[in-house]
């Protein structure tokens, strides 16, 4: 919850009217809900997922732009400020490193051919 605290995040949101506050939470939760699902599924799902056909890459390629926005996002946003131990760091690089990889697999499995 270190993070939590280290964006000010109630502080910030506190200046935002209500409904404002309420969809930001509303989106975060759907975002955090996306990742868990897409995860799950490509636990659970895995040889499914690999076989090749219509809905296996269609879930694949949400996959594949899910992560590559995700990646890009990454690379865009201002976070240097917040980045302010050596631990931070290293968590930022391997948070862009498994996004990458993220990305390339999805793609890898969305453009596969079916058998």
């Amino acid at each position: 919850m270190d993070w939590f605290f280290r964006l000010h995040w109630s502080t910030i949101l506190a200046s935002l009217p209500r409904l404002h506050r309420q969809m930001y939470w509303v989106y975060g939760g759907y975002v955090v809900l996306a990742i868990i699902m897409l995860g799950l599924l490509s636990l659970f799902f895995a040889p499914e997922l690999a076989d090749g056909r219509g809905l296996a890459r269609a879930v694949c390629a949400y996959g594949a732009v899910f992560w590559g926005v995700r990646l890009t996002l990454q690379t865009v946003l201002d976070v240097r400020e917040h980045l302010s131990t050596w631990w931070l760091k290293w968590g930022f690089r391997l948070l862009t490193m498994l996004f990458a990889g993220f990305t390339v697999i999805y793609t890898a499995a969305a453009l596969s051919p079916g058998q």
